[in-house]
């Protein structure tokens, strides 16, 4: 029988100012290990700590432009682009010029142990 998701929850975010994470699937709302899916928003301005995750993260940008920084440089990601970050390589997720929506999908899904975020300054 097909599971109903009610609901997302509403997941804390790192950076430096709120943004929002629904979780729909994945380790809180849905008790799943194999992958995450969360809708995200991101106000102008916000940077989360580098990182360098054991999961591969898959980004649709719906509204806005998500900044990519890469250990070579960084490139944005504007509506109806995704990118790809692969396990063990370091990324820096940010919204620095306007309010960008996404949903990010992690296979196996996002945990704070796996993340591996970078120390804060």
């Amino acid at each position: 029988m097909p599971t109903h998701i009610d609901k997302p929850t509403r997941i804390q975010a790192a950076g430096n100012i709120p943004k929002i994470i629904d979780e729909f699937f994945g380790r809180v709302n849905s008790k799943t290990e194999r992958l995450s899916i969360a809708h995200m928003r991101s106000p102008a301005g916000w940077l989360e700590p580098g990182q360098t995750p054991e999961f591969e993260e898959y980004t649709i940008v719906i509204r806005g432009k998500l900044r990519v920084q890469h250990k070579d440089g960084s490139f944005d990601v504007s509506a109806g682009q995704a990118v790809v970050a692969h396990p063990g390589e370091w990324i820096q997720y940010s919204t620095p010029d306007e309010a960008t929506e996404y949903i990010a999908i992690c296979l196996p899904a996002f945990s704070p142990k796996t993340v591996h975020r970078d120390d804060a300054p």
